[in-house]
């Protein structure tokens, strides 16, 4: 499997010392062929390259996602 992160963006995790949030496109994530995604990672010790937790993001779903977290806020 080959594929390509790139980070777009690094944001403070609010309530705590060290996290980060990272914000990044992935080519390829599932293999060869495989439709690029949007990955938000969080990680508590600050390493935005090696998040404890992750979820990828179709890009075609993004807009959706967006409208929702707004309505959470």
């Amino acid at each position: 499997m080959s594929s390509s992160a790139s980070i777009i963006k690094e944001i403070p995790l609010n309530g705590t010392k060290k996290g980060m949030i990272a914000v990044s496109k992935i080519d390829a994530p599932y293999g060869e062929g495989s439709d690029s995604v949007a990955s938000i990672g969080i990680s508590l010790s600050g390493d935005a390259k090696n998040p404890e937790w992750k979820v990828h993001i179709p890009l075609g779903n993004i807009d959706d996602v967006i409208e929702a977290l707004k309505s959470i806020k």
